[in-house]
């Protein structure tokens, strides 16, 4: 059973025996009575081979240490093999990755493998695959849902942006499932993960899955965005304990889609910005060779052939023609004072 609200914290992986069992002290020490689910990835899928892989299956005593300390524990599987390890340890419940999730050949895989087990763990955490497909997301938690097991969806972004339209979608879809967020993944930047977490009560989600390291300087994977367990207790006291009075009070349904539709536009905005400083650059980079060649920085007939195309383009789109040119105008008069 996945319980609403629902806390996973932990490290990006199980490093060290000792480096282990300290996270999980910590983490409960900083959680006081909010029950949690400790994470630590066994078997990482790492992007490139000579980076740290994972400590493997002796990683899986060390968490059946931290079971022995009254806390449920929670691994990434990647193949029916990590699926028959973790079960075979006892683990209390599995998570799917972003990279597994994009396969949907790899995720049936487990789940076939899950429901020819004795063993069922309490539930599957689903993240969102790493490029932005809802269809694709719901169709692995319907496979998991036809092996007989809780699940519950975690939204992670895609690198390192929210797609909130994403998990808005799929929220639509499956309010009756849980859906957690993971604003580690979604940063990839510790300092951005408190800020994140706001829009945890604000959307009405049902929790959050959260790095949380010792020593993050000293981790061997994704050290920049775990958080350590003292900033967990502030993020608890200042955003997740919200959670709890949220969960226990009808909100105003309303009010949360407004909210997601909020959302969205940030991201959008977020992106437009994001794509004039990188305009600029170029536009500073094409200054440098129109200097170095002798080419003036205003050619005429250039401007109008963008121009025409953009303004065919607002037609095609329904956007007002004058609109399109006025922004196009105030973009090209900022780069030529860069190419100046």
């Amino acid at each position: 059973m996945i319980e609403r609200p629902c806390y996973i914290f932990g490290p990006c992986s199980a490093e060290t025996r000792e480096q282990t069992l300290l996270t999980a002290r910590q983490i409960k020490e900083a959680c006081g009575e909010i029950p949690f689910i400790y994470r630590a990835g066994v078997w990482k899928p790492r992007t490139r081979p000579h980076t740290f892989r994972g400590a493997g299956d002796k990683a899986l005593e060390w968490l059946q240490e931290v079971q022995q300390m009254g806390i449920r524990v929670a691994v990434e599987v990647a193949t029916p093999e990590h699926v028959v390890a973790a079960l075979k340890a006892k683990m209390d419940y599995l998570w799917i990755g972003a990279r597994t999730s994009a396969n949907p050949i790899a995720v049936q895989e487990l789940a076939d493998t899950l429901s020819m087990q004795h063993f069922y763990p309490e539930g599957v955490f689903i993240k969102n695959p790493v490029h932005d497909d809802p269809k694709l997301w719901l169709g692995n938690i319907e496979r998991f849902e036809l092996a007989g097991v809780p699940v519950a969806a975690v939204h992670r972004g895609c690198n390192h942006r929210p797609c909130w339209a994403m998990a808005h979608e799929v929220r639509m879809a499956r309010p009756d499932i849980p859906m957690l967020l993971d604003p580690s993944h979604m940063s990839g930047d510790a300092a951005v993960v408190p800020e994140l977490l706001k829009r945890v009560p604000e959307l009405g989600l049902d929790g959050a899955m959260i790095e949380v390291h010792c020593q993050p300087e000293e981790a061997l994977s994704d050290n920049a965005q775990q958080i350590t367990p003292s900033c967990l207790r502030d993020c608890l006291d200042s955003i997740l304990s919200r959670l709890c009075v949220v969960s226990l009070i009808s909100t105003n349904k309303e009010e949360k889609e407004l909210n997601w539709l909020r959302a969205e536009i940030d991201e959008q905005d977020d992106r437009l910005w994001e794509t004039l400083v990188e305009r600029m650059d170029i536009s500073r980079r094409i200054g440098e060779w129109k200097k170095a060649h002798n080419v003036p920085p205003l050619q005429p007939m250039r401007y109008q052939q963008i121009l025409t195309q953009r303004k065919q383009w607002a037609r095609q789109n329904g956007i007002d023609e004058s609109f399109v040119e006025q922004i196009f105008d105030l973009i090209h008069q900022e780069s030529l004072k860069r190419q100046e």
